[in-house]
């Protein structure tokens, strides 16, 4: 009986160790491909695809990054971190992620969540008073944008709807130009600070009312000061010690140090399809991360990253909030991130919905293609996007740095469509 009651209890401590076991907290090679279920032969593809790609000038470098279960099957460079010196891509170079950045000051606000710092209906002139009564935008005079109509919105402003980008904030607003309501779209090389942005964004008349629309916009920005009122801490400083550091990403930031600075890849430009890749015009954009005033942090667009570094994000959210050894948030948590919290809009023209802080492939969706329905997915405006699908335990990633860019599908969504054809 006794040797029955050890037995019993070495079987349990096995099933709660073998639980654990199961949540990779590390990304390692796997032997083969097919230890994991995905074809070498067919795996192949993806080179043939983007070499072809970058001997045609079609892009001037590619990362790709797919792992199952935590089992790395293709992590490779192609191309050249700078095309004039011909200088080649190395797998650990950094790209500018844009909006890519909404997803880890997602996990870090809803850390602060967990906490019980706020309600996520709550409206967000609780903790930023600027937004107390939000005016919607009626009619403005096309030759003088001073001379704008507006009325009261219908509702404040929740925490939930910043998540979501329902609240009816956007990027391009007609009013811009004016300098009560100019801001920073994605990044800055002047002296601007979060909490002055923060409350131009507030000034700024809304285009929709509160939780009637999906409209993409600087909402994550407004939760990244949301960050430093609840914690009392500066933005950067609250990613790097609660999120970025215990989770390794050891690459990522939104200014580069000096001794990392020969990574950042230079950032083209190929607007049409006929058009040649030439060197980005916006010196801002090129050179935000390693030169200016480096006092803006944006929560929406701002980070720039490895793509082996936001690999370890994708699989955190993929573990339900673990990774390295380190549980940031709970299960429950990151299953309501995947929740539709959009109602009955759609993502644009794509039939998906939006959760908090990411994407959610749907069945009916004209955008994920084959992925599976549930998939999260986002991407960032120089070309970059993951994919964390959970029913194949998978996560996929491929960054360039290219914008305006003709080819986006032709990078994102063609490396989507021949990561699953490689399945078995």
């Amino acid at each position: 009986m006794k040797k029955l009651s050890i037995l019993i209890s070495f079987l349990f401590l096995f099933l709660l160790t073998g639980v654990k076991a199961q949540l990779p907290q590390t990304l390692t090679f796997a032997k083969t491909p097919e230890e994991v279920g995905f074809s070498s032969e067919r795996l192949q593809r993806l080179d043939t695809h983007f070499q072809e790609i970058i001997d045609k000038g079609i892009a001037p470098n590619i990362v790709t990054f797919i792992a199952k279960k935590g089992k790395i099957v293709h992590y490779k460079a192609f191309g050249y971190n700078n095309l004039e010196s011909k200088t080649a891509l190395k797998k650990d170079d950094i790209f500018r992620i844009a909006s890519q950045s909404k997803l880890i000051t997602t996990v870090g606000l809803l850390m602060l969540f967990e906490q019980g710092k706020f309600f996520l209906d709550e409206p967000i002139s609780k903790y930023i008073p600027a937004f107390k009564n939000p005016k919607i935008l009626v009619s403005f005079d096309e030759k003088d944008h001073s001379k704008y109509i507006t009325r009261p919105a219908k509702s404040e402003i929740t925490i939930r709807q910043l998540l979501s980008h329902s609240a009816g904030i956007p990027y391009e607003h007609a009013l811009q130009d004016l300098p009560e309501f100019k801001v920073p779209f994605f990044c800055s090389t002047e002296k601007d600070l979060l909490k002055d942005v923060v409350d131009k964004i507030a000034a700024r008349p809304l285009v929709a009312d509160p939780g009637t629309q999906f409209v993409y916009g600087l909402n994550t920005d407004v939760l990244g000061r949301l960050i430093e009122v609840l914690s009392g801490m500066s933005f950067d400083e609250y990613l790097r010690k609660k999120v970025l550091d215990p989770l390794g990403m050891n690459d990522t930031y939104f200014y580069l140090p000096d001794a990392k600075a020969s990574r950042l890849v230079e950032l083209y430009s190929k607007g049409n399809v006929n058009d040649k890749l030439s060197v980005h015009e916006n010196e801002s954009y090129r050179k935000y991360a390693i030169s200016g005033a480096k006092s803006y942090f944006s929560g929406g667009a701002g980070l720039l990253s490895t793509i082996e570094d936001y690999a370890k994000m994708c699989q955190f959210i993929l573990n339900k909030g673990e990774f390295n050894g380190k549980r940031l948030l709970s299960r429950s948590t990151v299953e309501i991130m995947g929740r539709n919290q959009i109602g009955e809009s759609f993502v644009w023209d794509r039939q998906d919905k939006f959760g908090l802080g990411l994407q959610i492939i749907t069945p009916e969706s004209h955008y994920g293609d084959n992925a599976t329905a549930g998939s999260l997915t986002w991407g960032g405006m120089y070309c970059s996007e993951y994919t964390i699908d959970p029913k194949e335990e998978t996560i996929m990633l491929v960054f360039t740095n290219v914008h305006p860019y003709a080819h986006y599908s032709e990078i994102v969504r063609k490396f989507r469509i021949l990561v699953y054809q490689a399945m078995f």
